[in-house]
Formats: structure tokens, sequence, C-alpha cells
């Protein structure tokens, strides 16, 4: 008997494997407790990472604050804070459309893959650059609040979606 798969593809009727996803594993693909637990967990860690580059972002402000005279110093708090609060939701935006972006057209597990292994290898720029971001923090001191506030409101959009776009994906590529 002949079979009109393809290579690479199971014959039809076959049971197709559940693809590993990066950080979910198999879980995604149930849902259950482990699934929520990796989530969280997850999410946990991005905020505390967060709460770190908010509190440096706090200690940076507070060296440019203390020489400002006491007038203009109240000034610009008040301005730094409804900036900050635009930049929270601003930061929310850009993720949720972003993600919206992603969900039309969601990477299959293969793409999901490639890109992952793709920004490890950019990783030792990605780690010299951040080295460079620090002097120039130092310099950004008067608006670090606000840019803080931007990475809170999309790490909190990133975390808030009901399914990643790799688990669409993934759900797509096992329906064939």
């Amino acid at each position: 008997m002949t079979t009109t798969a393809s290579p690479g593809r199971p014959p039809a009727g076959a049971v197709r494997p559940v693809p590993a996803l990066s950080g979910l594993g198999t879980t995604w693909y149930e849902r259950g407790a482990r699934y929520w637990l990796r989530r969280a967990l997850g999410a946990v860690l991005w905020f505390a990472v967060l709460a770190f580059f908010c509190y440096i972002a706090l200690v940076l402000y507070g060296s440019f604050r203390d020489d400002l005279p006491p007038t203009v110093r109240t000034v610009w708090d008040r301005a730094q804070a409804v900036a900050s609060c635009a930049a929270l939701v601003w930061g929310w935006q850009v993720q949720r459309r972003d993600h919206h972006r992603k969900l039309q057209d969601p990477p299959t597990p293969e793409q999901t893959r490639r890109d992952k292994r793709s920004g490890t290898r950019r990783s030792v720029g990605l780690t010299l650059a951040g080295r460079v971001l620090v002097l120039i923090a130092a310099i950004a001191a008067p608006v670090m609040p606000m840019c803080a506030a931007w990475c809170v409101g999309w790490v909190a959009a990133a975390f808030t979606v009901r399914e990643y776009p790799s688990e669409v994906g993934a759900r797509r590529a096992l329906q064939g």
C-alpha cells in the first residue's frame, strides 16, 4: 500500500505529537495546573526583574531631582507623574497591538524555535548594548521613571493575554 503523505508529514489519520513550546513545554495543549504554574512563574520572574529596573530608575531620578530648586522640583515631579501614567498606557497599547498583529499570522512551532535560537545568538550583542545603555541611563535620569512606566505597561500587557501567539500557531499546526 502506498501513502500519499509528503516527506516530513505524517500519513493521513496518524496522530501528530504535541509540539513543545519554549517556556511552556507541552502544557499549553491541555492548559491545566502545570500550564498556569509555568505562566505564573514566568510572570513573577519578569516582574522581579522589572521591580529591580524600576528601583534603579527611581534612584537615578532621585539623584537628578535632588539638584533641582524646590519650586522646579514640584513642577517636574508632577510633570513626571503625568508623563509616567501616559507612558504606562502607551506601553500597554504597544504590546496589545503587537499581540493582535501576531495573532493574525501566528508563528508555527518551527518558526518559534528558530526565532528563539536567533534571539539567543543576539544575546552577546545585546549584553554589550546593555552596558552602553547604563551609561546613557545616567544621562537620561530625568526621564527614567517614564521609561520604567512604559516597561511596566508593556510587560503587564504581555502577561495578561489569554493565549500566546506561539500557542495559536502550534494549535493551527496540529489541526493541519
